[in-house]
């Protein structure tokens, strides 16, 4: 049983080292909703969620007021719009009628981000899967809210490398229509169902009608930790990390249960996810820095970035049964002030974050790329991380913005919690003939378990 001792004795925590709920995401299934009349849809959708969600921002700050715990965000995932829309939607555009939907029922119940305008093609796209796809760039623009998502590969079922092709095509055309639209579109491999974080977040078809997920982040928590073990060995580090995510694991599971008791809405998981912000203390490269590594992206990065992301993840597990999502740590760029620092002074190369993302929570996370970089490219790129993804049975994403007009070492500015990024530099060498081929490329035989 939780008790308020426990949230007391992390108030330091709180004051001094950057401890927040990042999110409480209260997913939404619109499977109920569905209807062959477009504009019918989307006034179901509308209903549903404005009904639904009502009380998410009052209950989520009334929480915060009474036990002194920051909730940054109160947010919504819904079931993948490819999914509702199916039946209704004939072209591109009446999948933007939807996002606008969708935007407008996040205004009304003052949730600052709505997640689930996603399609889930790891195999194959049907034509509505691809009329949602290719409505995404205009989508993003019109709207002010929304998050989209699209998942092309599995460990399961392999790559769709046509998805991965039309993905790079997006993302570019994203970014050509509205500079921070690319921010909030995610391509991925392994999608979790439960994933409360955006720009990744959606309500998984295996979820009941409404569920209460909440996201808990700690980097300067985790930092503060390590500095007090400064010169011990790695056996006193790593119990050192587990106990700090322990700790703010129970943190995030009175939010919880105080959110879905509240609500009237089942609990699902916590999300123990180290995600930066662009606060001073409040970043991953800090960690690396406090283990002894002079830069993020120095030579032993990547086996502490395992390190770190295991024992988060041992630690979650010890405090709660529920335990899901993505968990472990976040390696955005835009979003760590350390990494952002990594990047400008080239400890931190586009490659060697690639060899990082092996063993992090999710991947190439918040990058700026030079806004002349080729559709080609970006799909290549696209496929290596999804390929890491299917081969080790993870999830990993990712999340590129092309900075138009842009080169290398410029900086670009998100605001927010996005924050800032220097344009990263891209492998200049061709992909074209590789990522134009047609198909999928088969799922690993580590992949029949049956």
């Amino acid at each position: 049983m939780i008790n308020i001792h426990e949230v007391i004795e992390t108030n330091k925590m709180i004051q001094k080292e950057n401890l927040d709920v990042r999110t409480i995401t209260l997913g939404i299934s619109l499977l109920d909703v569905i209807d062959p009349d477009v504009d019918r849809l989307c006034e179901n959708i509308y209903q549903k969620i404005t009904t639904a969600a009502r009380d998410l921002v009052k209950v989520g700050d009334e929480i915060s007021m009474e036990y002194g715990i920051p909730i940054v965000n109160k947010r919504i995932s819904v079931t993948p719009i490819s999914l509702i829309g199916g039946s209704a939607c004939k072209s591109p555009e009446d999948y933007v009628k939807i996002a606008q939907t969708l935007d407008k029922a996040a205004s009304e119940v003052g949730v600052n981000f709505i997640g689930g305008y996603s399609a889930l093609v790891s195999k194959k796209m049907t034509k509505s899967d691809e009329w949602l796809i290719r409505s995404i760039p205009e989508a993003l623009a019109a709207t002010e809210q929304i998050c989209s998502s699209v998942n092309v590969g599995s460990t399961k079922t392999g790559i769709d490398m046509e998805a991965v092709r039309l993905m790079g095509h997006i993302v570019k055309e994203a970014a050509v229509k509205s500079a921070i639209a690319p921010a909030k579109l995610v391509v991925f491999c392994n999608a979790p169902d439960d994933n409360p974080f955006m720009a990744g977040a959606f309500h998984g078809v295996t979820e009941g009608d409404m569920v209460i997920n909440v996201g808990v982040s700690g980097p300067g928590v985790v930092k503060n930790a390590i500095g007090q073990v400064k010169d011990q060995d790695f056996s006193v580090v790593c119990e050192t990390i587990k106990k700090t995510a322990f700790q703010i694991t129970r943190v995030g599971q009175l939010v919880a249960h105080e959110a879905s008791k509240r609500l009237g809405v089942p609990f699902g998981i916590i999300d123990l996810s180290l995600a930066p912000t662009p606060a001073v203390g409040d970043s991953i490269a800090d960690i690396f820095h406090e283990l002894g590594l002079e830069k993020a992206g120095a030579p032993g990065t990547t086996a502490a970035l395992a390190m770190l992301n295991d024992q988060v993840k041992k630690g979650g597990v010890m405090a709660s049964s529920a335990v899901g999502g993505l968990s472990g740590a976040f390696i955005p760029v835009s979003e760590d002030r350390g990494m952002i620092d990594a990047a400008e002074t080239g400890a931190l190369s586009l490659e060697k974050l690639e060899a990082m993302t092996c063993v992090c929570s999710v991947g190439l996370d918040m990058i700026a790329i030079p806004g002349d970089t080729s559709e080609e490219t970006i799909a290549g790129i696209i496929a290596d991380e999804m390929a890491i993804g299917m081969v080790n049975q993870k999830t990993t994403a990712v999340r590129l913005i092309p900075a138009m007009g842009k080169q290398v070492g410029d900086m670009v500015e998100f605001g927010g919690l996005l924050g800032y990024a220097p344009v990263m530099a891209v492998n200049s060498f061709g992909c074209g003939d590789f990522v134009n081929r047609k198909g999928r490329i088969p799922a690993p035989i580590h992949s029949f378990k049956n």
